[in-house]
This record gives structure tokens, C-alpha cells and sequence, in this order.
């Protein structure tokens, strides 16, 4: 819906442009905090427990960074959309590809989705740069908690040598397997 108002001094064409890259990012970050509490349920194997316990924390600030989106979205005369089906119909992915996976399959799969989403942000704090710095400061705000969630991911799957366990791989499932093989 068009806005019938906006913040003052910010352009209203550029105030639509913000609300709709905010949007998509509200929009992955939803569907990160469900495929994190996902994993927190189907992980299995000897990092069980270190995975399971480590998720958490970073449902809850993901939720907490959906939460500032939505509210930036609003503010700026918009319509935050949160509701599951315009989540599944308005992303670009495909949904998380893996179940019941041991640690190392998911922490691979993960690495993957943090990727795209910190990709995605770092776009959008660029774009922002002219059109509203506010919007930026906090995407650059979250970037620092999600750039640090993928390096306790990555941590898991590092050797000495600072390799990724995983290699370049560009899937969910081809990480998965590159690490371990098949998910159960």
C-alpha cells in the first residue's frame, strides 16, 4: 500500500525504495530465525548439544533484528509483512534443504544461509547510503551480530589452515555433503 506519509525530510520516493528493500530483509530474516530454530531441533551427533545450545541466542537476536525492520518499515509509512505465506511467496530461495542432519552437515548448510543473508544486507547498506542513512546505521548494526553468528558457524568448520570444510560449496546440500555425506 502506497504511504500517505513518511519521515520528514526523507523523499518520498526514496522513502518507498527503502521500505521495500527493508521488506526483503525482514523477509530473510524471518525465514533465517525459522531455519535456526529448525536445525536447533534436527541436529544430531557428537556436537549435538554445542549446537543445540548455541542457536538459540541467535533465534533471539535474529527475531530482535526482524522486530527493528518491521518497526523502520512502519515508521517510514508502510506495511510491515510478516505472515508465513508472504514470507514463502516473496523470497528468492529455496526453503532450508536438510532435516535431521548431524552438526557439521547443518553448521556447512548454515554457513551457506548466513552467507546469502549478510550478502543481501551489505547490498541494501550500500543502497542506503544516500537514500536514509537511519535504515543503514541499523543494517550495519545487525550485520556486526549476523557477521559474528556465521563466525562461530565457521568456527566449527575451520582447519589450521583457515579452510572451510565445506570449500566453496553453493548449496545447502552440496555443504552438507562436502562434510559428511547424506542427511538422514
Amino acid at each position: 500500500m502506497p504511504s500517505k506519509y513518511t519521515i520528514p525530510g526523507l523523499d518520498a520516493a526514496d522513502a518507498e525504495k527503502v521500505a521495500h528493500t527493508l521488506q526483503q530483509r525482514l523477509t530473510a530474516l524471518l525465514d533465517l530465525q525459522l531455519t535456526l530454530k529448525h536445525v536447533h531441533w534436527n541436529v544430531i551427533g557428537p556436537n549435538f548439544i554445542s549446537v543445540h545450545e548455541m542457536l538459540d541466542p541467535q533465534v533471539d537476536a535474529v527475531r530482535l533484528m526482524s522486530d527493528k525492520i518491521a518497526e523502520r518499515i512502519a515508521t517510514l509509512g508502510y506495511e510491515p509483512m510478516g505472515t508465513p505465506g508472504f514470507v514463502t511467496a516473496n523470497r528468492s530461495w529455496d526453503d532450508y534443504s536438510l532435516n535431521r542432519a548431524v552438526a557439521l552437515e547443518h553448521l556447512a548448510a548454515l554457513d551457506v544461509v548466513y552467507s546469502g543473508v549478510i550478502e543481501d544486507h551489505r547490498a541494501a547498506v550500500e543502497q542506503f547510503e544516500e537514500q536514509d542513512p537511519v535504515s543503514q546505521d541499523m543494517l550495519i548494526g545487525q550485520l556486526h551480530s549476523l557477521e559474528t553468528f556465521q563466525w562461530f558457524i565457521r568456527a566449527h568448520l575451520e582447519d589450521r589452515g583457515g579452510a572451510l570444510a565445506h570449500g566453496d560449496a553453493a548449496t545447502e546440500q552440496g555443504a552438507a555433503d562436502a562434510v559428511g555425506g547424506s542427511t538422514a
